[in-house]
């Protein structure tokens, strides 16, 4: 916890302690109260107790521990893919996916104001390395220097504690209203159409049976065998089983660099015949297989 910004400490004492209080509403999420993840919590479940963590793997712990009900984990984001060290870290979080959010990501830019109310002109942004590139242009044209902080709301907090009005954060809304900032400039995105995708993560995986009928994604990892045209044969069973793969990503397992990881979303759950028959014909042909968890769509796929 005393790795926060000192603005950023007592929400996040107030905030751990209500979800100790109730921690079966409780939904933990990554960086300082304000932060993209809060809000995506707040919009997934309006009436939840959100958990502020200082890393993935504090987030991860406290559903682990019970602590939290559930953790709001950003998976990808549509300018950047995917959020790293996601990949490794829930498979091997012991958790499960029950849910999905995507998140319209708009940034604003915040300051301490000057003694007359003005704000700027500003030599740094602090921000996620995420949020920076996100607004590459915008910083560029105004020849502000982009610095990388933990998270967006955590650099709001730290611009704040800094008390230097030249020095300016990159942050949702929620981080300015939080930490008493003035917005110097609305949605500094460079994409209007900026969306990061959450996932929900939970410590027992939903019942597929209860999924019947609805649009579901499951995601899954594998390990392909070091055979030639591995890959090929293992996806060979989506196709002839005409089940929808909407995502696939490869990352190494280990250091030998001899034994590849895929990530992997398909459209369905088991207990559909057809995503049955292709999760029997992956098996087969993949030296490890394992399904993080089916949950309904939250936007269509295809």
């Amino acid at each position: 916890m005393n790795s926060y910004p000192q603005p950023a400490l007592a929400l996040v004492e107030t905030m751990t302690a209500a979800a100790a209080a109730a921690p079966h509403r409780a939904v933990a999420f990554q960086g300082a109260p304000g932060c993209n993840s809060h809000r995506a919590a707040l919009e997934y479940a309006p009436d939840c107790l959100p958990l502020p963590c200082f890393a993935f793997e504090d987030a991860l712990d406290a559903v682990n521990e019970g602590r939290a009900e559930r953790a709001m984990i950003p998976i990808e984001n549509s300018q950047h893919g995917r959020v790293a060290d996601i990949h490794f870290l829930l498979p091997e979080s012991g958790l499960y996916i029950v849910g999905e959010h995507f998140l319209s990501i708009h940034h604003d830019l915040m300051a301490l104001p000057h003694a007359d109310g003005s704000v700027g002109p500003f030599t740094v942004a602090w921000s996620h390395p995420q949020a920076l590139g996100q607004s590459r242009r915008f910083l560029r044209e105004r020849g502000i220097v982009p610095m990388s902080y933990a998270d967006t709301a955590g650099a709001a907090a730290y611009v704040r504690e800094l008390g230097e009005p030249d020095a300016a954060a990159i942050a949702p809304r929620l981080a300015a209203e939080l930490y008493g900032l003035a917005i110097a400039a609305e949605r500094v995105e460079d994409a209007e159409d900026n969306t990061t995708r959450f996932v929900v993560l939970a410590r027992k995986p939903l019942d597929p049976a209860t999924l019947a009928g609805v649009p579901a994604i499951t995601t899954l990892v594998f390990e392909v065998k070091n055979v030639p045209a591995a890959l090929y044969k293992a996806l060979g069973g989506l196709a002839t089983n005409g089940v929808n793969m909407t995502k696939l990503e490869s990352y190494q397992k280990g250091a030998s660099f001899a034994a590849t990881m895929f990530f992997a979303d398909i459209v369905g759950a088991p207990g559909d015949p057809a995503v049955d028959r292709a999760l029997e014909e992956l098996a087969f042909h993949t030296k490890e297989l394992r399904l993080l968890g089916s949950y309904p769509q939250a936007r269509p796929r295809g």
